[in-house]
């Protein structure tokens, strides 16, 4: 039987765990923290499977001065932190150019549409049907013009990829959703994605079902991995564990251990900021109010409220601009009440310049990275887990899968 180590459980490390599992593999699941407690715990819980085309750096010079005079929310930013940040930033701006992100796109979109069936695999064994709601997401607008531009790019993610939206007029949405506070100029309603109520609960459970299917998590240092004559060795609270493989899933510090063995990973930290409130007047379901950047979900802890992105290194401080605007914008909309945590939650995005994740063995017998999907790990887990078991199997030439391998990468 083949033994592997998969280090970080989040939903990629832990949706790997299973698929390896799948295939006879015998796994241990290392972390430092309990299944789902980083960066899975703290995202809006959505199953994206309308987000074919990732998030790429803005081409155009006004949408460049935009960012850099931080006249909107989505994006934040110190200078302090730009030297650090630089080179990973120019890569991710020339990937962005119109034919590379083309043949990006290609390969991402086949991954995001089947995201959902790769997640009921798991959802049903794992009795975590209670924390899926299958009505969607909503992406609101104050403004018609803003509204008709994204109509028209709903038609055309429906057209070219078979997206199923439905658009919402400002009467249509205030009948949906009766707690709304402010009259808006109307919705596209992404009806195909699933939310989760509890995201790291979810990945919990996901854990769970690898331990009752024979698997073993162990609270353990991933830095402290070694290659071995065997193969590769970890410390854990139960010793020295030693396998054949180890697959490196540690979502943003995937490169912090792989600098190690030689990897200089460009990877590109965006940071994510959320905050429950309570109180009984919130959305329906999930909504993204497009000005504001400021996602409300409802999940079952309360309202949460989340940001754009934070471009910001591993270890530096947290900031406030974002999440202060976003619970703002969100009092707009919904009588939100009190917070119930004392500060906001911050976890970090792990995003390629490239944004496409990173699948596939590297230069080390043995050792396999899955890492880098951005801002849809959660999405996304359980489909490049199941290609990447295939790989560690022996089957390299899946269509899916060519796209995300590390030789693929210039840096790898």
């Amino acid at each position: 039987m083949t033994t592997s180590i998969v280090l970080g459980a989040g939903m990629v490390g832990v949706s790997t765990a299973l698929a390896l599992q799948e295939t006879g593999h015998q796994v241990v699941l290392i972390d430092r923290k309990a299944p789902g407690r980083e960066t899975s715990y703290g995202n809006a819980g959505i199953i994206q499977t309308e987000a074919v085309e990732p998030y790429a750096f803005p081409r155009s010079l006004a949408e460049i001065v935009r960012v850099g005079l931080k006249r909107g929310n989505d994006t934040d930013w110190r200078l302090g932190d730009m030297p650090r940040l630089a080179g990973p930033l120019w890569r991710y701006f020339t990937q962005s150019a119109p034919a590379t992100y083309a043949r990006t796109v290609a390969a991402y979109s086949k991954l995001a549409l089947r995201a959902s069936g790769d997640h009921a695999r798991f959802i049903e064994p794992a009795n975590a049907g209670d924390l899926i709601v299958r009505e969607g997401w909503r992406a609101v607008y104050r403004s018609p013009g803003k509204l008709d531009a994204a109509v028209a790019t709903a038609e055309r993610l429906k057209r070219e990829y078979g997206v199923p939206s439905d658009v919402l007029t400002s009467d249509e949405l205030a009948a949906s959703e009766p707690a709304l506070k402010s009259r808006l100029a109307g919705a596209v309603h992404w009806t195909s994605p699933w939310t989760c109520r509890d995201p790291g609960d979810l990945v919990s459970r996901y854990a769970a079902l690898f331990v009752a299917r024979g698997g073993k998590v162990a609270q353990g240092d991933a830095m402290s991995l070694q290659q071995t004559g065997a193969g590769w060795r970890v410390l854990s609270e139960r010793g020295n564990l030693t396998a054949e493989n180890a697959v490196v899933a540690l979502g943003p510090w995937s490169p912090m251990l792989l600098a190690r063995f030689g990897y200089r990973v460009p990877m590109v930290f965006k940071r994510g900021y959320h905050w429950h409130f309570g109180g009984k007047e919130g959305p329906r379901i999930s909504m993204l109010d497009i000005d504001s950047s400021a996602l409300i979900a409802p999940m079952n802890a309360g309202w949460r409220v989340l940001t754009g992105a934070h471009l910001a290194p591993l270890g530096t401080a947290p900031a406030s601009r974002q999440i202060r605007h976003a619970v703002s914008a969100a009092r707009t909309l919904f009588a939100l009440r009190d917070p119930i945590e004392a500060a906001p939650w911050s976890g970090t995005r792990p995003c390629m310049p490239d944004m496409l994740p990173v699948v596939g063995p590297s230069r080390h017998k043995g050792l396999w990275f899955h890492f880098g999907h951005g801002h849809q790990g959660f999405t996304l887990g359980p489909t490049t887990a199941l290609l990447l078991a295939e790989q560690v199997d022996g089957n390299r030439n899946n269509p899916l899968a060519l796209p995300l391998l590390p030789s693929t990468r210039d840096w790898a």
